[in-house]
């Protein structure tokens, strides 16, 4: 009688716990599914990264590179926000040219990341580089310090595109 109170019990905590896991891995594919995806597994990163740098020189712009995946929430949330927010955008239009560099099993884009590094390994992703407009890193950033519940912080991302957040995410 006891072992069997003890599985009515289990069962009873047990299913409202995996049914609130199921139900937030499929918000979370909704979302993901939902999202633009400027990641292209396909594309040669350092090839890219040098055709902006060309650019990026003619309009006397910096390049953000945006490190990470379509696989990742995170990486799509940032991207959505900074396109979509008229604000972010403007900023980030005057300022940069900006790029998504794919880290994925389907393409690791090891060329570029011999040249330029990976901060996504050390700070997870995304992770960014900033090159100024010859191609040198001015800056590798985490995001961690600008999210907030299931997005970002406007006022940190913000910061970060004026150039203005130091590197503990302080305003």
């Amino acid at each position: 009688m006891k072992k069997l109170f003890l599985i009515a019990l289990l069962l009873c905590i047990g299913t409202p716990i995996a049914w609130a896991q199921n139900q937030q891995q499929e918000e979370l594919a909704q979302e993901k599914e939902a999202l633009p995806k400027p990641y292209n597994p396909q594309e040669d990163g350092l090839e890219k990264i040098n055709e902006l740098l060309k650019l990026a020189k003619k309009k006397n712009k910096r390049l953000l590179v945006q490190i990470g995946g379509n696989w990742c929430i995170w990486c799509l949330r940032f991207n959505h926000l900074v396109t979509t927010d008229p604000e972010l955008k403007k900023i980030l239009d005057k300022k940069y040219l900006y790029y998504h560099l794919n880290f994925s099993p389907e393409n690791k884009n090891e060329k570029a990341f011999a040249k330029y590094g990976n901060p996504g390994e050390k700070y997870g992703y995304p992770a960014f580089l900033i090159l100024d407009k010859r191609g040198n890193i001015l800056t590798t950033r985490k995001t961690e310090d600008m999210e907030e519940s299931k997005g970002y912080n406007k006022e940190k991302v913000k910061k970060f595109l004026l150039g203005r957040l130091d590197l503990n995410g302080q305003l």
